[in-house]
């Protein structure tokens, strides 16, 4: 409920944009018509079949893309002349099973594609789980469809059919995609006539139609679905009427549906009004609306009729219906307007004796205005005894006329009128007496603009007085001389009063204004700060925030942790008013509780449950600010747009941490898969080699030279083992953060040595070129991780070189001019992003084949490998994990083709100053035999 101003009817511009984009998705959309019944064997396909052949005979591109026609030779018969879509053929357990060829269909593209069974379940293994998904796809694509549906399954009235035929439907659509049909055509056939069918055999085989006719074929049973099918095509019908109105801006009343209008007052006893209103919607099974029209007039703003409203509205909505709270200037154009607007053809008020709100002038005012509406008059008098009628309040309730509100009006008016009074006494010489009155009048338009009605009324007989006392002959009396004046006194009166009547439905226009304003700024504010948010504690913050500064004194709010246990998540500790008890029952139920509801309406904060149509996501607790002002619907609708807010928010954060495990798990899984293809690709040839090599070691009886050499090979096959385990190793450490640096000073001639010599048998007639300048022999760095890179770049060089090839290693240190060798060290921990820092480089080349076109960056993925068709072993993993452990150090790791042949791996990695403390380390001293000698191995 809210509060709206019927006095401005033109059209909404979100609703003209929404137009304007559904105009523009229908144009490059397929047509959807559905051939709509009550259950099987009504004749659903036989009428598409029909439709099919017209189109054709049209010029029509029309393609059978999948019919069942249930051996029903009338059916069948339709089938001839039309192309028929081959069905795909799938496996499933075992069985060869037919389905509508989807990708087939596409590549056609006809005119018009027939789909049958629209909800069937489409075999696993498909494209899409369900056959209206296929559906969907072919009308995005352009693509017409006729389809059938049955009643039963439609999602809305799954529930239904199950308590009217026992049966529980599987085969389901969503009442939306139903909605969205350009068409629908209602095949119906009555009970009987439909029963003699089945005796017949003309909709299932005999034996199956004994069986169908004692369980879902009942006659009740029929009667029942057939006029769910009636009723929710007259529902798409109506629909589609409304859309026709807005569309051509017909504003004058269609009444094709008994809907139902009932206006309420601010006095008591509307509730007679209201069950009158309910038994005569039950009986034309219709909807109705309750609405109250706040007019500049109506005393609305009084604590007892703002009550009595209220008690009315809540009344009519236990009861079902629609209610609102609209303004407008005056009663009977808020009737109409609202009328008009949603097609309502018949109006209920009531008639009450002596009232002055709803009565024979209000009948006349909705009469003048449109002669087409039915006013139907209820009697809300009730028996009052003379007691009772003499403490029945006035329009003009003294407690308002003297509000603080009110007094300040008076004495402003008192002010205003002395003060002109006092400026013209003075010089009305020089004035006009028709100038002296102008001046009377603009002090009426400003006392009735910023202070209402009384006022207004109050400033406009001063105004007549004090013009009549200090203006007119003679001067300080109310006698006048010329008679004349009582005319000009009864005109200024009678302007006055009309100034002040159109300045406060002016003020009261501009009031709805402001507020509406208002509650679009906050609504707007609240979803800017929602949509920014990315965590549950961001959007929980704002949400608080923006409830404790426009509706509650304290908000709170409990979500469920991973056990289902409702936590407080706002604060650190629960106030004394809140309710766990409370929280928990709103949390199970999904209703409301607390004040303003009618479950443990005596607590003293309001639960409300944000929950989504699958699942509750937390409860919100509310002390609201002003209690009065809570139960009021605009208050109340307010409250409802936030809390959808709010709930969507931790909606798509909750589906975005789904997506993101969703992602997680299949990027697992797509690894995991990779990893264990991988390793039964590259581990079986080596562990078939030992499994060879052991057993000629212990069958054969061989020499000692070739046992020695059988260990040997032996030793080989198993490293190769291992070094693929290594880099599995290294990989997960990485990837799960449990790889620590160890940084030291190191010797890279002596970890390049290091991995020459592991991998000499496999060098074979190899060149090794080893190029290390004295300036960038030590280095700052993780000794293993460096030495697991290079590994890793060599063996790469081995696998993908001839066995004459050469491999040359090269470090370089590119340290500008200014950098000092003896400045204290700093160490550079994060990655290197600029090449004109000083830092290290390594480059390992082959005079191999070098890399393949375009996969100089690809080479670096996971389990990719240069040449698919190698036979050499190896997980495709080497390259990745040696750039994301260069990276780990701090440095970058490319690679590229060299002329006139060959491959280039370049390793950058960040200067480390040599300080003094480490110069005179032992470790650094060395014997300058001994550097030269190493450097000639």
């Amino acid at each position: 409920m809210t509060n709206i101003d019927m006095s401005d009817q033109r059209p909404n511009p979100e609703d003209l944009l929404q137009q304007i984009k559904q105009q523009e998705d229908t144009l490059s959309r397929g047509k959807l018509k559905i051939f709509f019944g009550s259950s099987a064997g009504v004749g659903k396909t036989y009428d598409m079949l029909s439709a099919a052949q017209r189109d054709q005979a049209h010029g029509l591109d029309v393609l059978v893309g999948i019919v069942e026609t249930h051996g029903r030779s009338e059916t069948a018969a339709l089938l001839k002349g039309l192309p028929i879509l081959p069905l795909r053929q799938i496996e499933y357990r075992a069985q060869t099973l037919l389905e509508f060829d989807i990708d087939e269909a596409l590549a056609r593209s006809p005119d018009i594609l027939l789909v049958d069974e629209l909800a069937h379940s489409n075999v696993p293994g498909s494209r899409h789980p369900k056959r209206w998904h296929d559906v969907n796809e072919l009308l995005k694509a352009g693509i017409s469809v006729y389809t059938t549906v049955n009643v039963q399954h439609l999602e809305s009235l799954n529930d239904v059919v199950n308590q009217i035929t026992g049966v529980v439907v599987q085969e389901t659509i969503p009442d939306w995609f139903f909605d969205q049909a350009n068409e629908v055509v209602l095949v119906d056939l009555p009970a009987d006539e439909l029963l003699a069918r089945l005796h017949e055999g003309k909709v299932y085989i005999p034996s199956q139609a004994k069986h169908a006719i004692k369980n879902f074929f009942r006659k009740g049973n029929l009667i029942a679905l057939r006029e769910l099918a009636l009723r929710r095509t007259a529902d798409l019908v109506d629909a589609d009427m409304r859309d026709y109105r807005n569309q051509s801006r017909i504003s004058s009343i269609w009444n094709t549906t008994d809907q139902l209008l009932v206006g309420i007052s601010t006095r008591e006893h509307s509730e007679r009004l209201i069950r009158h209103a309910a038994r005569l919607a039950s009986s034309l099974h219709s909807q109705w609306y309750v609405i109250y029209v706040e007019t500049p007039r109506s005393p609305y703003k009084r604590a007892k009729n703002k009550q009595n409203v209220l008690n009315a509205l809540r009344l009519a909505d236990e009861l079902g219906a629609k209610t609102e709270i609209i303004s407008a200037i005056t009663v009977a154009e808020g009737l109409v307007s609202y009328a008009h607007q949603f097609n309502i053809g018949r109006i209920i008020i009531g008639q009450n004796q002596g009232a002055s709100y709803f009565n024979g002038s209000l009948v006349k005012q909705i009469s003048e205005q449109d002669l087409n509406l039915d006013l139907i008059l209820v009697n809300q008098t009730k028996k009052k005894n003379k007691l009772t009628a003499e403490r029945q309040p006035p329009f003009w309730n003294i407690s308002d006329l003297s509000s603080t509100d009110n007094r300040t009006g008076y004495l402003m008016a008192m002010l205003g009128c002395t003060l002109v009074t006092v400026s013209l006494v003075a010089l009305t010489r020089w004035f006009d007496l028709a100038n002296v009155v102008m001046l009377y009048l603009l002090v009426i338009v400003f006392i009735s603009v910023r202070f209402g009605r009384a006022p207004g009324i109050f400033a406009a007989l001063l105004s007549v007085l004090s013009f009549d006392l200090f203006f007119v002959e003679p001067k300080l009396s109310f006698s006048v001389s010329d008679v004349q004046y009582l005319v000009t006194f009864a005109v200024m009166l009678i302007v006055s009063l009309i100034i002040n009547n159109l300045a406060v439905g002016l003020r009261f226009q501009a009031q709805n204004a402001r507020k509406r304003e208002q509650q679009a700024i906050s609504m707007s504010h609240l979803a800017q700060n929602l949509s920014a948010a990315r965590k549950n504690d961001e959007i929980i913050s704002q949400s608080i925030v923006w409830l404790n500064k426009h509706i509650a004194s304290k908000a709170l709010m409990v979500m469920p942790n991973a056990d289902g246990k409702l936590l407080l998540v706002s604060e650190t500790h629960a106030p004394a008013d809140f309710n766990w008890t409370v929280s928990q029952w709103v949390f199970d139920h999904n209703e409301s509780a607390g004040l303003a509801t009618n479950t443990l309406p005596a607590n003293t904060m309001h639960y409300r449950a944000l929950a989504t149509s699958s699942r509750v996501l937390a409860v919100l607790a509310l002390k609201p600010t002003d209690n009065d002002n809570f139960n009021q619907p605009e208050q109340q609708r307010t409250l409802d747009v936030a809390l959808a807010q709010i709930t969507l928010a931790l909606e798509r954060v909750h589906y975005a941490k789904v997506a993101q495990n969703a992602l997680i798990r299949v990027e697992s899984e797509r690894l995991r898969g990779s990893l264990l293809s991988a390793l039964s690709h590259d581990i079986r040839t080596p562990i078939t080699v030992l499994s060879g090599l052991a057993t000629s070691l212990a069958t054969q009886p061989l020499a000692l030279d070739e046992q020695k050499q059988l260990a040997i090979d032996i030793e080989q096959q198993a490293r190769v083992i291992q070094r693929l385990v290594i880099n599995i190793l290294d990989y997960v450490a990485l990837q799960s953060g449990g790889m620590k640096l160890n940084k030291q000073w190191v010797s890279l001639e002596e970890i390049i040595g290091s991995n020459i010599r592991q991998l000499d048998p496999y060098l074979q007639n190899r060149q090794i070129k080893i190029d290390i300048p004295h300036a960038v022999d030590f280095i700052y760095t993780d000794e293993l991780i460096l030495s697991r890179i290079l590994n890793n770049l060599l063996t790469n060089a081995i696998n993908y070189t001839p066995d004459s090839a050469t491999i040359e290693i090269q470090a370089t240190l590119d340290q500008p001019s200014h950098i000092q060798r003896n400045q204290n060290s700093q160490r550079h921990q994060s990655p290197l992003h600029n090449q004109n820092l000083p830092h290290y480089q390594i480059t390992v080349t082959d005079s191999g084949q070098g890399l393949p076109i375009g996969m100089e960056e690809k080479i670096f993925e996971r389990f990719t490998r240069g040449d698919t068709e190698s036979s050499t072993t190896g997980l495709g993993l080497g390259l990745a994990l040696s750039r994301d452990l260069v990276k780990h150090l701090g440095g970058t790791l490319s690679a590229h083709n060299i002329q006139p042949h060959g491959a280039q791996f370049v390793i950058v990695l960040p200067w480390e100053p040599l300080s003094e403390k480490d110069m005179f380390d032992d470790k650094f001293v060395l014997d300058a035999s001994e550097m030269t000698a190493h450097s000639k191995k």
